[in-house]
């Protein structure tokens, strides 16, 4: 079963957190930026600073990976070598820990016990001098460090060169993290780190999510492997949070649950599925505290949109008709089945969104169940109705 060739995936490395795509899309500006403010590093050997904050999902680290690793190349066709340290402070929270890092750079070697942060800073500055390269330390998630008060190290690494008389080479600095932390610095440090240095990443929008996906899916999945409405799906979803790593994982966890499929294709049942193994709004009390309406209303829906991504209302309202009948139940009125529809949506058990109709010029409702498989909602539901 290990063995069993992907019929899906055609690169799982691509639907990992950790790959950098070449082409980092939605955060050209971004980038435009830190290139404008490390042009000097290349051209001048000046040290440089700049501080990135955004919340969970917004390109952070990936931007900052991505820039360096190009800078680096640049670096290597003008005639100038650079190089770049990337630590995480979540991993190395404490001075010791990121210093024993940026030194095992240049020597994997380096013991992890027996030395003061002064000898292993001393040490670190012999490395660099000795390796010659212009240097861009980053500090992912440095507000972890700064909150346990490791400021002299940060003051330390941004004056690295002008505070050293061996070392020759330049060595910037570019801190990240999800809040704004450089009111944590005492002034010397803080006035190293000019405050127009800082760059904002907000959340994605849908769109923006949306053109994510799509990149990933020609990278990581075969050619036909999901439908154009499982990957809008995923983009509606994520768009709640703005988060691509969100995003991302709901497309890993689909093409495993759509591995186990015959047909091999990722539909919007499969992203359902993969929603509720990572968070599920959907649970069997909130289910089983419906009343016989809104039961009725919910199997309607869940039976109508299949392996849809959305149903519009108009074909969820006749199937309510033909469900109310096979349980003899009075078939409400257009406005009471859209109330039961707006209740479902109050407690999360349904998505909702209005767009233009191609076919009248006028608008449309369209209904969508947020993480739960329809035949599994609707089986649900059937078992508590009998």
């Amino acid at each position: 079963m290990l063995g069993r060739a992907s019929v899906i995936v055609k690169d799982s490395n691509k639907l990992s957190f950790d790959y950098v795509p070449v082409r980092l899309v939605c955060r050209e500006e971004q980038t435009k930026r830190l290139s404008m403010l490390f042009r000097t590093v290349i051209e001048d050997g000046r040290s440089e600073t700049a501080f990135l904050t955004g919340s969970v999902g917004t390109g952070k680290t990936a931007t900052a990976k991505r820039f360096c690793a190009d800078m680096m190349q640049y670096g290597l066709k003008s005639n100038v070598p650079l190089d770049f340290i990337f630590v995480n402070c979540r991993q190395r929270s404490t001075e010791a820990g990121v210093l024993l890092q940026l030194i095992r750079h240049y020597d994997p070697g380096f013991p992890d016990r027996g030395f003061s942060s002064s000898e292993m800073m001393r040490t670190l500055r012999g490395r660099i001098d000795k390796d010659r390269k212009r240097l861009v330390i980053v500090l992912d998630e440095v507000d972890v460090l700064l909150k346990k008060g490791s400021v002299d190290l940060i003051y330390q690494l941004s004056r690295f060169s002008e505070e050293s008389i061996n070392v020759t080479v330049s060595v910037s600095l570019i801190l990240i993290a999800q809040e704004y932390v450089l009111d944590r610095l005492d002034d010397a440090s803080l006035s190293t780190f000019k405050r127009t240095n800082a760059i904002r990443f907000n959340k994605y929008t849908r769109d923006e999510l949306r053109e994510i996906v799509a990149v990933r899916v020609e990278e990581a999945l075969v050619a036909g492997g999901i439908k154009d409405d499982a990957i809008d799906l995923i983009a509606d979803i994520s768009s709640e949070y703005g988060d691509a790593r969100f995003a991302i994982d709901l497309l890993d966890k689909s093409a495993r649950i759509g591995e186990e499929k015959p047909d091999g294709i990722i539909t919007a049942e499969e992203i359902r599925a993969a929603k509720a193994m990572i968070y599920s709004v959907v649970t069997e009390s909130k289910l089983s505290n419906l009343d016989q309406n809104h039961m009725v209303t919910l199997l309607a829906i869940a039976r109508s949109i299949k392996a849809m991504s959305y149903v519009q209302s108009p074909a969820a309202e006749k199937t309510y008709a033909v469900v109310c009948e096979e349980y003899g139940i009075t078939a409400r009125k257009h406005t009471q089945f859209w109330s039961y529809v707006q209740d479902l949506e109050k407690i999360n058990l349904i998505v909702t969104k209005t767009v233009s109709d191609g076919n009248t010029g006028g608008r449309t409702t369209l209904i969508s169940l947020p993480d739960i498989p329809s035949k599994v909602l609707a089986r649900k539901i059937e078992e508590l109705m009998e």
